[in-house]
C-alpha cells in the first residue's frame, strides 16, 4: 500500500516550473547607490536576466543626450551669429550709404572734427561687444565646424566664419583702424587734416563697402547653416 508523501513528485514539479517562469521573464530592478557618486547623485543599476549587459541602455542614453545637448550649444551660438553678424553689417552699411557721405559734404576742418568724434565713441562697449564679440563666436563656430564637420550646414557655416573673420574683421584691423589712428593725431583745424581728410574719407570708405558687404553675406551663410 503507497502512502502520499507531501511535499512529493507533484510539489517539485510545480517548484521547478515557477522557478523556469522567473528564469524567463523576470526583470530585476536592483536600486543601488554608486560609492563615488554621493546620496544625492544616486543612480539605478538594471540588471535584466534575459542575458543583456548592466548599464549598456544607460551609457546609450548618455551618448544621446550628449549629443543633443552640444547640437543644441551649436545652434544657439549659430542663432547668435546671424544675430551679431546681421548688426554689424546694418553698422557697415550706414556709414557706407549715408554717413561718411554727409561727413564727406562738410568743411573739412568739420568733417575730421565728426569722424573723431565717432572714432572715440565706436570704442565704447554697446558697439564694442558686438563687433568683438561676433568675432570671437565666428572663430569659435569655424574651428568646432572644422573639427566635428557635421552632417548639415557645416559648409555653410565655415563660409560665414571666413566671410567675417576675413572680409570684416581683417579690414577693420588692417585698413581701418589705421587711418582711424592717423586722423586721430591731427588737428582739426589745421592744414594737414585738411590735405588728409579727402583721402581718408575715399580709402575708409572702400574698405567699409567691403565689410558691410562681408558682414552681410555672413548673415545668411549662418542662417542657413542654422536651418539646414
Amino acid at each position: 500500500m503507497m502512502r502520499h508523501v507531501p511535499g512529493g513528485t507533484g510539489s517539485a514539479g510545480e517548484d521547478r516550473r515557477r522557478g523556469r517562469e522567473r528564469a524567463v521573464d523576470a526583470r530585476v530592478w536592483v536600486r543601488a547607490v554608486r560609492p563615488w557618486s554621493g546620496a544625492a547623485g544616486a543612480r539605478s543599476l538594471v540588471v535584466r536576466a534575459a542575458g543583456e549587459g548592466p548599464g549598456r541602455k544607460d551609457e546609450g542614453e548618455k551618448d544621446d543626450r550628449g549629443e543633443d545637448m552640444g547640437e543644441g550649444a551649436n545652434a544657439v551660438l549659430t542663432a547668435l551669429g546671424v544675430l551679431g553678424t546681421g548688426l554689424v553689417a546694418g553698422v557697415f552699411c550706414a556709414f557706407s550709404t549715408f554717413v561718411m557721405r554727409g561727413l564727406a559734404a562738410l568743411p573739412p576742418a568739420r568733417g575730421v572734427a565728426a569722424m573723431q568724434a565717432v572714432n572715440v565713441a565706436a570704442l565704447r562697449p554697446p558697439f564694442m561687444t558686438v563687433f568683438l564679440g561676433t568675432t570671437v563666436l565666428s572663430a569659435v563656430l569655424t574651428v568646432v565646424t572644422l573639427v566635428t564637420w557635421p552632417d548639415e550646414g557645416a559648409v555653410a557655416s565655415v563660409v560665414g566664419g571666413a566671410l567675417f573673420l576675413c572680409g570684416s574683421f581683417g579690414p577693420t584691423v588692417a585698413a581701418n583702424i589705421p587711418r582711424n589712428e592717423r586722423l586721430a593725431r591731427l588737428d582739426a583745424g589745421g592744414a594737414e587734416a585738411a590735405a588728409y581728410w579727402p583721402e581718408y574719407v575715399r580709402g575708409w570708405t572702400r574698405w567699409n563697402h567691403v565689410r558691410a558687404v562681408a558682414s552681410a553675406g555672413a548673415a545668411p551663410a549662418y542662417l542657413l547653416a542654422l536651418t539646414a
